[in-house]
């Protein structure tokens, strides 16, 4: 078995839900690219939606010849829906209200398509005789089912974690060892101006 590296970053700042990039989305693309240029990649999977297969073909402009990989499992959906029992008292009613919309039928497929992104993009890989370097270009739901998975936090807790547009995360997963997330939500790539997008405002920080 060969190590994996899983790099996770959400797409850049969109013009609305279901548009493309905005100007800083763009920008923001084109420099997660340049980061990942020495990042031995074996391929950039993406989820359908414009936002985020612009952002992963401008990273990929950035790269030498790495594939661009489109795939449901690394879409836009909600991963896990909390019974009230397994959410902290204090807070279930908030983090419930957020889910309301969701239907049956969403909820359903989410839970589908979260399994096969564990499947599909986490663990060590029997594939080769190096290491493994994937990069997913998701949307923050996806980041933050798989940073805690890798953390084997309760399922809910993936509804506690926020990530900004292009925003960099990388997990490691190794036989025998537990998953180590090794950078989380880093956007040392971005300048100021372009590094809390996607943030609440009462989230972000100088």
């Amino acid at each position: 078995m060969q190590d994996r590296y899983l790099y996770l970053a959400r797409h850049g700042e969109a013009t609305s839900e279901e548009g493309g990039l905005s100007r800083a989305g763009r920008r923001q693309a084109e420099l997660l690219g340049r980061r990942l240029r020495g990042v031995p990649l074996t391929a950039v999977h993406h989820g359908p939606l414009p936002r985020a297969a612009q952002t992963a073909r401008l990273v990929a402009e950035q790269l030498n010849g790495v594939p661009l990989r489109e795939c449901e499992a690394a879409g836009d959906y909600v991963p896990y829906v909390p019974e009230r029992g397994e959410l902290p008292p204090e807070s279930a009613d908030a983090m419930l209200s957020r889910l309301a919309s969701v239907s049956a039928e969403e909820r359903a497929q989410g839970a589908e398509l979260a399994c096969r992104a564990l499947a599909d993009f986490t663990g060590p890989t029997a594939h080769g005789d190096a290491p493994r370097h994937d990069l997913v270009v998701t949307h923050a739901f996806l980041v933050a089912w798989l940073v805690r998975a890798a953390l084997d936090a309760p399922a809910w807790r993936w509804m506690s974690l926020t990530h900004g547009n292009a925003a960099l995360t990388v997990i490691r997963y190794a036989e025998a060892r537990p998953a180590g997330v090794l950078v989380h939500n880093d956007v040392s790539h971005l300048p100021h101006e372009l590094r809390w997008t996607g943030f609440p405002s009462e989230l972000r920080t100088p």
